[in-house]
């Protein structure tokens, strides 16, 4: 059973920053390598058996596309 707390969080990042962590996340998918990732000061490790998707949503004159990485931690 994992011990971590429940979190729902949204960072911003300058687009240099942004650049570098798409960059390095193409990196490592490309080396079937873990990814590594701090957010709002927690790194996160994302694991090679994790699942990759994109989201579009249109809803009262705003547009959003969101790429989602998910996995389970059992």
């Amino acid at each position: 059973m994992s011990n971590k707390i429940e979190r729902d969080v949204e960072k911003s990042y300058p687009m240099p920053d942004f650049i570098s962590k798409l960059r390095r996340l193409a990196d490592s998918l490309e080396k079937g390598e873990q990814f590594e990732i701090q957010i709002a000061g927690e790194r996160i490790y994302v694991p090679v058996r994790a699942t990759y998707n994109i989201e579009h949503e249109r809803e009262e004159g705003q547009e959003e596309i969101e790429f989602q990485i998910k996995w389970s931690n059992k």
